[in-house]
């Protein structure tokens, strides 16, 4: 603190310093810090999303890291719409038109999407979406904007999956794309890239969002250049999907302004025994956890929250 000498005997650094949080830890290398010392530990917390966070970890033998440099943007939406945004399956092709457009040009069969596709309540507010796409991963399924010459490669780095993991979980990670909800505010998109993504509310109907890029360690400069190409084409801030989506928000909220629009009906699938990624599913398993911590008593709430 600049000029401290100028304050009187009564100031305190001890006093006035930053709180330490009550409690962190970490996962396969995702670091967690928490304020509420009553807060359940950890690896309860996060229940089924465990299993998603090890598809991602998997994708090293020596671990990942942040790719420097960090993407900031704000959207004048209240910021539970973010979740909804980042996990309901049915907006992507009407909404991203450009960006499948893009892919066909591109060479790309965008009618060959995968049957594997589900939605699921991972527990304590936490939800994902599974499907198959046909845009290329980078971590080991080629697609034709890769070229040509990368295909050999890319078979190259799936032999290696499917030794260290056998075909059905090789495929699991290579081939299947996921969109990973941590009840509140944290997002894992592990699709054409995988994007860490955070936000914050700032008022009822302003939120900010950060976004960094998720890497193998060990990956080559060629195959990180082809991820960061793939991971902007999309997710970053001119590409084809976050204006669209930044848009999406805010012109929920708008809608939401309207005093004669009571409810947001989330109740699509909801008689569905194996929900798909077009079902509400993982928006209810949000808006459930949400209710139960704002609407229980508070000793609960306390215990539970994190």
């Amino acid at each position: 603190m600049p000029g401290e000498e100028s304050y009187s005997e009564a100031f305190s650094r001890d006093e006035l310093r930053l709180a330490s949080p009550a409690q962190v830890d970490s996962y396969r290398g995702f670091i967690f810090a928490c304020l509420d010392p009553a807060a359940d530990n950890l690896y309860d917390y996060l229940a089924g999303a465990r299993e998603y966070l090890d598809l991602v970890a998997d994708q090293s033998e020596v671990g990942m890291k942040v790719v420097p440099g960090q993407q900031s943007y704000s959207a004048r939406a209240n910021w539970k719409l973010m979740p909804e945004n980042s996990v309901d399956g049915y907006h992507a092709l009407p909404v991203h038109q450009r960006y499948f457009g893009f892919l066909k040009d591109s060479g790309v069969d965008v009618k060959n999407f995968g049957a594997h596709q589900r939605a699921l309540d991972l527990g304590n507010g936490h939800a994902v979406i599974e499907f198959q796409l046909p845009w290329g991963r980078p971590i080991a399924q080629w697609a034709p904007p890769f070229g040509e010459h990368r295909k050999a490669h890319f078979d190259t780095l799936r032999r290696r999956f499917d030794e260290r993991f056998g075909k059905e979980r090789a495929s699991l990670i290579c081939d299947t794309s996921r969109n990973l909800v941590v009840f509140p505010n944290l997002v894992i998109n592990d699709i054409m890239a995988i994007t860490i993504r955070t936000f914050y509310p700032i008022s009822a109907d302003y939120m900010e969002v950060n976004a960094w890029a998720l890497a193998p360690i060990d990956e080559s400069a060629e195959d990180s250049a082809l991820r960061l190409d793939n991971f902007l084409t999309f997710l970053g801030p001119g590409g084809f999907a976050t204006p669209d989506d930044v848009e999406m928000l805010e012109s929920c909220q708008r809608g939401f302004v309207n005093r004669e629009i009571e409810w947001s009906d989330l109740s699509r699938g909801m008689q569905s025994e194996h929900p798909l990624t077009t079902d509400d599913l993982q928006l209810r398993t949000f808006w459930r956890r949400w209710n139960q911590l704002m609407t229980q008593p508070e000793p609960i709430r306390a215990r539970n929250a994190a």
